[in-house]
């Protein structure tokens, strides 16, 4: 039985990819900020899978390197990683951005993700076996207006798989991104600071991605045999052709 670790397990991609990989019999470490929520998540899943959860921001280096070297022996070999804990804030032009939201999405999007990566990627060379799913966006292909440091931080997540997936190949460990366009989650609930008519408005008027499809994506990657590795891989929904073309007539 294999054993995966989701980061921002407890909404949105997250927690689909967990109730996902509960279906295929996958060991979850649900981690994630809120407490309440990871112990409502373990409680449904609990009934199929074992479910271990950790309470820590992916921010905090020590909390993360401390939770995970920590894990009870059922937890310690890490088959998957998916480093999805991710946000944006605010959609400022550059020269009135806040310098509080710039540091918010460098230091979970790029520092937390190579945080958990660097906490866990010994174990996986240790067993010479891994497979590390790196949740991108399509901000990561290309950059839009207002989108700046959002765009440059999933630029550098692009950046980083590609580096891992070099870098840990001598191991045999898998390495693949999966890019997201419009996603109907708390994104644009925390994009828009809790503006919920804003975040709305996002998605009217045509039908957008939802957290199962992208779940249903992770596990179909995960699942492949050992010699396929899907190595990047971009996602729109029918009515999306870029990060600025939306046909709200579908």
């Amino acid at each position: 039985m294999k054993t995966a670790l989701i980061t921002g397990a407890t909404s949105g991609i997250g927690k689909s990819t967990a109730i996902e990989f509960a279906k295929l019999n996958i060991k979850l470490i649900l981690c994630g900020r809120r407490q309440d929520r990871l112990d409502l998540l373990k409680n449904e899943l609990s009934k199929k899978v074992q479910v271990h959860t950790l309470c820590f921001d992916v921010r905090d280096k020590k909390m993360v390197f401390s939770a995970i070297e920590n894990l009870p022996e059922a937890f310690k070999t890490i088959d998957i990683l998916i480093n999805n804990a991710g946000n944006a804030h605010g959609l400022d032009p550059i020269q009135t951005g806040n310098l509080e939201d710039w540091d918010a999405m460098i230091d979970i999007n790029v520092k937390g993700l190579l945080y958990v990566s660097k906490a866990i990627i010994p174990k996986m060379i240790a067993q010479k076996s891994g497979h590390i799913i790196n949740i991108g966006s399509t901000a990561a292909k290309e950059v839009y207006p207002n989108g700046n440091v959002y765009c440059a931080s999933k630029h550098a997540v692009d950046a980083i798989n590609k580096g891992m997936r070099m870098d840990l190949n001598q191991y045999g460990i898998r390495v693949g991104g999966i890019h997201p366009g419009l996603v109907q989650t708390e994104f644009s609930n925390v994009r828009f600071k809790g503006d919920d008519q804003k975040a709305d408005n996002v998605y009217k008027g045509y039908a957008p991605l939802t957290p199962e499809d992208i779940a249903d994506i992770i596990a179909f990657v995960v699942t492949r045999p050992y010699h396929v590795n899907i190595a990047d891989l971009v996602v729109f929904p029918t009515a999306q052709a870029s990060s600025t073309m939306i046909n709200k007539s579908l």
